[in-house]
Parts: C-alpha cells; structure tokens; sequence
C-alpha cells in the first residue's frame, strides 16, 4: 500500500477578500472531491485573501497508480479554477506504508 500527499499552492489575483477566495477555494475542493477519491483540505494562508495552500493525500496499490491520480487532481484544478487561480507551487511525495 502506497500513500500519496501533495501541496499545491495557489494564486487567486481577483479576490478582494476572504469571502471571494472562499467561494473559489470551496469550488475547487468540491469538485475535486466529487471526481476523485482523494482527502482535500485548504492547509495554509488561511487569513490571506489572494494565496491558499490545499493538501491532497490518496492511498492506491502502487506508487505509479499514486502519482497519476495527484496529477489528475492537479489537472482537475487548474480546469476548475481557470481564470480565478493559478497553481503557483506544488509538491507532491509517495511513501510505502513500511517505510513510515
């Protein structure tokens, strides 16, 4: 068993507060969850309104299975934020279950 974690750092340049990056950071992790079975969660920046930072974790039966599914998720991400956020940082780590 192989767990994936990835971070991606976001840009959001046209929210002008908290509630606008809200409504972007919610849509972009709801329509992860909804296509991918994967844990989502904003992790940072929290109190600033154009940055968040979102960590993404999955579990599948192979490292190559792992990183497939984190770069569709990435993939995803972009699509659905398109022109409200941009992917400004990421990285993205797969460990075996016995090697933690």
């Amino acid at each position: 068993m192989f767990i994936g974690v990835a971070r991606y750092d976001l840009f959001i340049p046209a929210s002008r507060s908290l509630k606008g990056k809200r409504r972007v950071v919610r849509s972009v992790v709801a329509n992860v969850q909804n296509k991918f079975n994967v844990s989502i969660a904003e992790v940072a920046y929290q109190d600033l309104w154009q940055r968040s930072a979102l960590g993404v974790s999955c579990v599948a039966e192979s490292p190559g299975h792992c990183r497939k599914v984190l770069q569709e998720v990435e993939k995803t991400m972009g699509r659905v934020s398109l022109g409200n956020a941009e992917i400004i940082d990421r990285s993205v780590d797969v460990v075996a279950l016995e090697d933690l």
